[in-house]
């Protein structure tokens, strides 16, 4: 186990493109970081900088108290999880987590040993002389995190390990993969661009945006607080309303924000609302419905209990201490 520490670090292609700029991330011995932002944010490439696969332009990545830009892969003491699991197909799961160890010279007996407590933790025993072909994608996605566990590597990286999963094997692989790093202790960057699953994972999010950290903070602190109108849209499923303040100039408090973000969960039906909203489309969800509407020209989404009436234009409250306020240019939190 190690801290990993990022320090100014950029990432400038040929041409002048920055792929990442002036990332300070320092993290602590045992956590759990989520790399968390929309494809083409610069979270993988931030993640292959760490692990030795993307030359750093600008900067450094220090593991364990060690700088490491210039330390090949094979001796950065890390271990990388993959979304398309990169087993050899012509090996056994047992040949397969071996193989790596092998390699390094390890002996038989401790090759062994650590092959036996992988399949123990991942409860893959039962099919360690089958090859990948035979495997389900959940059963090969904990190979490919035993073959990282038998490593016992300072530090695990994940490349959007899940994405190739359907929706509900995303779901049980996302609570073993906390369970795991939870169990081993070891620190861990994880990226994804999937916010329900940086939310349950992080013990810190880092949410990324063109190359740079728009925030950092725990899962709770970066959707009750967001840090700019990006990071408020991102993180939260259904998205926060964001709502030019000319739109509902009545509400108290917002006379200097250009955006107002207002959570769908925040917005209450009630007989004396400020607010007017012409219902447009209702999406039932069971438990809950989603009402879309519109508000002074603005599109707005409302969480409503599924027996909640509805009428074609429903008058709104908000809860109180809900609102968000948001710099019309530049995005940054107000209040």
């Amino acid at each position: 186990m190690a801290q990993i520490t990022i320090d100014k670090l950029g990432k400038v292609y040929t041409g002048g493109t920055h792929a990442v700029e002036d990332i300070n991330i320092d993290i602590a011995d045992g956590e759990f970081i989520v790399l968390v932002g929309p494809s083409g944010c610069g979270k993988s490439t931030l993640l292959r900088m760490v692990a030795g696969l993307e030359s750093i332009t600008e900067g450094t990545v220090s593991i364990g108290g060690r700088v490491v830009n210039d330390v090949e892969p094979a001796e950065r003491d890390i271990a990388m999880v993959f979304q398309n699991y990169a087993l050899y197909p012509h090996m056994t799961v047992r040949q397969n987590l071996a193989y790596g160890l092998k390699n390094r010279g390890t002996s038989k007996p401790e090759i062994e040993r650590r092959v036996a407590e992988a399949a123990e933790i991942l409860q893959i025993g039962a099919f360690l002389d089958r090859k990948p072909r035979a495997l389900s994608g959940g059963q090969r996605q904990r190979v490919a995190m035993g073959r990282a566990i038998v490593r016992e590597p300072a530090a695990f990286l994940f490349d959007e390990p899940l994405s190739n999963l359907d929706a509900k094997l995303r779901i049980t692989m996302r609570l073993e993969i906390k369970e795991l790093q939870k169990r081993l202790g070891t620190t861990s960057i994880y990226v994804t661009h999937d916010q329900l699953e940086a939310m349950t994972l992080a013990d810190r999010l880092v949410v990324l945006n063109k190359g740079r950290v728009e925030q950092i903070g725990s899962p709770l602190e970066v959707y009750r607080k967001p840090a700019s109108a990006f990071v408020a849209g991102f993180i939260g499923s259904p998205a926060m309303n964001l709502i030019q303040a000319r739109a509902v100039p009545h509400l108290p408090g917002t006379g200097h924000a250009g955006l107002i973000g207002i959570r769908p969960e925040d917005l209450h039906p009630a007989t004396d609302g400020q607010i007017e909203m012409k219902v447009d489309a209702v999406e039932e969800l069971g438990a809950t419905r989603l009402v879309h509407g519109n508000i002074g020209g603005e599109n707005v989404t409302v969480t409503l209990p599924a027996d909640a009436d509805l009428p074609e234009s429903l008058r709104l409250a908000v809860a109180p201490g809900a609102l968000h306020l948001f710099h019309a240019e530049t995005g940054a939190r107000i209040a």
